[in-house]
């Protein structure tokens, strides 16, 4: 009898798979000389400025409105509400320069937003089989977050890295707790481009997202701090891996940020 999810009449030499020992990994290897070409990131925030200098070419457009059904999403003209989702497309082009952007704007003015709209930008991103999405915000309604969760899932059973940010106060909220998504929060050091693994989750990853200056709507900059500036840094280090290493699972991705991350020790590569 052949069980559901079972191996049926596959055997174990059908599965074979060529792997990299884990002391060579190291961030050379993950994504030295990539800049992040042919990988889609999608950032799913208040929308992107496409003309902004420190942004470069957004792929595509789009944002979540009401429709007569509920929230639905629609093609629009380059944009942003807030500024939130420009300077995290602005640090996501300076890490991986030559990813592919796209927008799928679900935030308003001044920051404001739903639940419902939240889910409707991140289901039809996760659809669309982005290879990255950004997503420098979350919700604290527990009422979404089963079916955020089904969609974080999906998206991991897919290969789309959902790259989360955590909440900047110590309240619960989502997508960020789910273990299918990579999970960021900020520290402090200056350089820009230190990253470090968090031992003691449900937060992951590390990266700068204090005192940052970031692109902003009109062509300028404004000077911030937020856990939501850290993640895109995050999402352009998978851009990179991705572009080296295309075919990785959403497991492997996270697996060589890990073996690769400053404050990791292997059996070849000492503490960096």
């Amino acid at each position: 009898m052949n069980l559901s999810w079972g191996l049926r009449d596959q055997e174990a030499a059908d599965l074979e798979v060529d792997a990299t020992a884990l002391n060579e990994v190291s961030p050379e290897w993950a994504w030295g000389d990539s800049t992040g070409a042919g990988v889609r990131v999608c950032v799913v925030d208040s929308g992107i400025e496409g003309d902004h200098p420190l942004v470069g070419p957004v792929t595509s457009s789009h944002e979540v409105v009401q429709g007569p059904n509920g929230p639905e999403v629609r093609e629009t003209e380059p944009g942003d509400s807030c500024g939130h989702g420009t300077a995290c497309a602005g640090i996501i082009r300076e890490v991986a320069p030559d990813c592919e952007l796209h927008s799928v704007r679900v935030l308003g003015e001044r920051f404001t937003g739903s639940g419902g709209f939240l889910l409707a930008g991140l289901r039809w991103a996760v659809e669309q089989g982005f290879d990255v999405i950004n997503m420098s915000l979350s919700t604290t309604h527990n009422r979404f977050a089963q079916e955020l969760h089904e969609l974080a899932d999906e998206a991991y059973f897919r290969g789309t890295v959902i790259v989360a940010s955590a909440h900047n106060t110590p309240v619960v909220s989502y997508p960020w707790r789910f273990c299918s998504v990579l999970s960021v929060g900020s520290h402090q050091e200056a350089d820009p481009g230190l990253y470090l693994y968090n031992p003691a989750p449900p937060v992951e990853f590390f990266a700068k997202g204090r005192d940052v200056v970031v692109a902003w709507p009109g062509g300028g900059t404004v000077r911030t701090t937020g856990n939501s500036f850290a993640t895109p840094r995050i999402s352009g280090l998978c851009a990179l891996t991705l572009a080296k290493h295309p075919g990785l699972t959403v497991f492997q991705v996270k697996t060589v940020l890990y073996l690769a991350a400053a404050n990791v020790r292997t059996e070849k590569r000492g503490l960096t």
